[in-house]
């Protein structure tokens, strides 16, 4: 069969090659892409602003895009309880997130499907958005801080993910530079701990956030098991308003009365790209939505481009 696990190749230029890579890509690749291209877009903001004699950038973009500690300030900024999970100032913090994100993102589409990972993803987010609120609300320690506080990192999405892998597969083995093979189980309660004793140390906020979405990734892994998808609802949720304020999606019916041996080049090289595109959308509805979901037309499509 064939498979193209990036979704596209970068024939037709770099440009070109993400673009069709996110639209016919995994959900991972396109959670990637969005980290890292708000990133780019933040910088380039970063740079107007130096150029216009503006200080402390990250202070001045913080409100707008991080989940504030205080509920007063997230009820003028309601959108940033989803921004702040994509928002990344610093290279290394993006770097590691991502890594991160595509090591147990790969394994978590192993066993469960795309939407299951956004779902999971932003559910964890906003997991630790609401608990690093609440602690910041809870605690005296945090009596002052909450009035100028603001967090932002993917770390708490990331978490979650990890954290539902871990408790799926708590016996699955990888291996660790200069330590070896390690349970996932083990990682994930080293990590935990790690940011439970953190906390006095310095960006409790962050740490707090990624518990947050730990007990996510716990929890979305327990329902799994009880044949409960704590994503389910949510994710239909974001489908009906795709279908509310979204263009409509064409299908594509191809209908060709020359054969392909009676073509010229410009024709059968046009021929070639509608074949390839229904292939890859045939694919793309595969991971979404599994095999039986396809048409016999669809179907026939497949099996004939296997032979």
């Amino acid at each position: 069969m064939y498979s193209n696990p990036y979704g596209s190749n970068f024939s037709n230029g770099i440009w070109g090659g993400i673009k069709s890579s996110f639209k016919q890509g995994s959900a991972l690749t396109r959670l990637i892409y969005i980290n890292i291209g708000i990133f780019i877009v933040i910088k380039l903001i970063a740079v107007v602003l130096t150029l216009m004699g503006e200080k402390n950038i990250d202070s001045l973009l913080l409100p707008y895009l991080g989940v504030a500690a205080l509920p007063e300030n997230l009820l003028h900024t309601p959108w940033t309880i989803i921004t702040y999970m994509f928002t990344q100032f610093g290279f290394i913090h993006l770097l590691f997130n991502m890594l991160w994100l595509y090591w147990f993102g790969s394994i978590f589409l192993s066993y469960f499907s795309g939407p299951k990972l956004t779902g999971v993803y932003l559910l964890g987010g906003i997991s630790g958005a609401v608990m690093y609120i609440a602690a910041y609300a809870i605690f005296p320690a945090f009596e002052l801080e909450r009035y100028y506080s603001w967090a932002i990192g993917a770390s708490a999405s990331v978490m979650a993910i990890v954290f539902a892998v871990c408790t799926y597969l708590p016996n699955h083995k990888i291996y660790v530079f200069l330590i070896g093979p390690v349970k996932l189980i083990h990682l994930a309660i080293f990590t935990a701990v790690i940011d439970v004793i953190s906390i006095p140390s310095g960006n409790a906020g962050g740490h707090i956030a990624h518990l947050g979405g730990a007990v996510f990734g716990y929890l979305f892994t327990l329902s799994i098991r009880r044949n409960l998808d704590l994503t389910g609802g949510f994710m239909a949720f974001l489908g009906k308003l795709d279908k509310l304020f979204g263009k409509p999606k064409k299908k594509m019916h191809v209908k060709y009365k020359k054969k392909v041996s009676d073509m010229n080049d410009t024709e059968y090289n046009e021929y070639k790209k509608q074949k390839d595109n229904r292939i890859n959308d045939i694919l793309d509805k595969i991971s979404k939505h599994g095999y039986e979901s396809l048409t016999k037309e669809e179907k026939e499509i497949l099996f004939k481009s296997n032979n």
